[in-house]
């Protein structure tokens, strides 16, 4: 007599297999970095139940997506201009605040101008180009989170490919050559500071979490390319020049070294990073009422305090992921990121004013965006009556 037996175990089996294939086709799960996963999944399901401004703010991150559909691709060899290299997937960059020496016949070297931007420097477009895409990229992938719709997710990925990947178009990644002076040298230290938009990639993979044109071997090549700009960034002689500058130069490098370590899972790296560079260099960059010296003798003082402020509070963000609390350390020298977010305090209440204008005029949206993340961290800060004072301005989770 023949045994007919149970076909569950095998068909059971079978839709394991299956299931797990089709996990396999899926993008790995790319952990938020500057992003609150819980802040978002909380906007977004507002959004969806209705709620008025949630669904106006979504409304203009759609409109900004849909323009995103419309721009690319973003490559560094699009240019005309050979980098010293002679190799166009070299990113190359002229100092901003450089101009040509009238009392020299050819204007070479150039001499400084700080704060204002030489027109001349608009025609080498790498660093337009890297702006452009991280933007773009960002703009899509939270188009994608709101609304699912993976026409923003399949453009994302195209533009990722094209910039960092496709052998005919992709960055090398280093930035010998960024920020050059005629007359002087090829590339500077200072030139890093061009990358700090990066940072917004992982976080944008981290919205298009679920997509399919999300793949595994583009989250794994993208972590591949990081981790070379990681190896660069640390061991070449422009790369530890940066970290060893004392500004706002210095405060990017290090918030772009963590964020990368973090991204490609190097999380000592990133812990290294905050312990020997970052902690210390809070008494270099603060004095004891918070403010910024270094920054406030620039020609532009708010623009630069309001900027490296940003930086101080992507890497308080960052930190935690490393296991560092920088929003609540007090160097042994008694300076802290509070005091620092706390002077800018009667300025944006208007109770106080600049001592020297900017040369060129500065806005609130930098400092705003940074009280409007600080303001859980120091209740202190009574972030509230500060916001009255600017109502246009919207707070949003996606602002960092």
């Amino acid at each position: 007599m023949r045994t007919i037996t149970n076909p569950w175990p095998v068909l059971l089996v079978a839709l394991v297999l299956a299931a797990l294939a089709g996990a396999a086709q899926a993008a790995p799960a790319t952990p938020f970095l500057l992003l609150d996963p819980a802040a978002l999944s909380q906007y977004r399901t507002t959004y969806k139940k209705g709620g008025p401004a949630e669904a106006q703010q979504v409304k203009a991150l759609l409109t900004k997506a849909d323009q995103a559909l419309r721009h690319g691709p973003y490559t560094v060899t699009s240019k005309q201009r050979m980098p010293p290299s002679g190799d166009k997937h070299d990113y190359i960059s002229q100092a901003p605040y450089w101009w040509p020496d009238p009392s020299k016949p050819d204007g070479k070297p150039y001499i400084q101008k700080d704060g204002l931007v030489n027109p001349e420097t608009e025609q080498l477009q790498d660093d337009e180009n890297l702006a452009g895409l991280c933007r773009d990229v960002r703009d899509l992938a939270l188009g994608y989170y709101f609304s699912g719709d993976e026409k923003y997710a399949a453009h994302a990925a195209r533009q990722l490919r094209t910039f960092f990947l496709d052998p005919a178009t992709r960055m090398n990644p280093n930035l010998n050559f960024g920020q050059g002076i005629p007359g002087l040298n090829d590339g500077r230290s200072f030139g890093i500071i061009e990358s700090r938009h990066l940072v917004y990639i992982p976080d944008a993979l981290a919205l298009l979490s679920g997509s399919k044109s999300l793949t595994p071997a583009l989250v794994r090549d993208l972590k591949g390319w990081y981790g070379q700009y990681v190896q660069w960034l640390t061991t070449s002689k422009i790369g530890q020049e940066e970290g060893a500058n004392k500004n706002n130069h210095g405060t990017f490098h290090d918030v772009q070294l963590v964020d990368f370590a973090l991204f490609i899972g190097n999380r000592e790296l990133a812990r290294q990073t905050l312990e020997k560079q970052t902690l210390p260099r809070l008494p270099v960059q603060f004095a004891p009422d918070g403010s910024q010296p270094l920054e406030l003798a620039r020609t532009r003082p708010w623009n630069y305090v309001s900027m490296n402020l940003q930086g101080w509070l992507q890497l308080a963000v960052l930190a935690r992921h490393a296991g560092v609390d920088l929003w609540q350390y007090t160097s042994p020298e008694g300076r802290s990121l509070g005091q620092a977010v706390a002077w800018f305090r009667p300025y944006l209440l208007k109770e106080k004013q600049m001592e020297r204008p900017d040369a060129v005029p500065a806005g609130n949206t930098a400092i705003l965006t940074i009280y409007n993340r600080a303001d859980r961290e120091y209740p202190a800060l009574e972030a509230n009556k500060v916001f009255a004072q600017y109502p246009d301005f919207v707070r949003t989770p996606w602002a960092i």
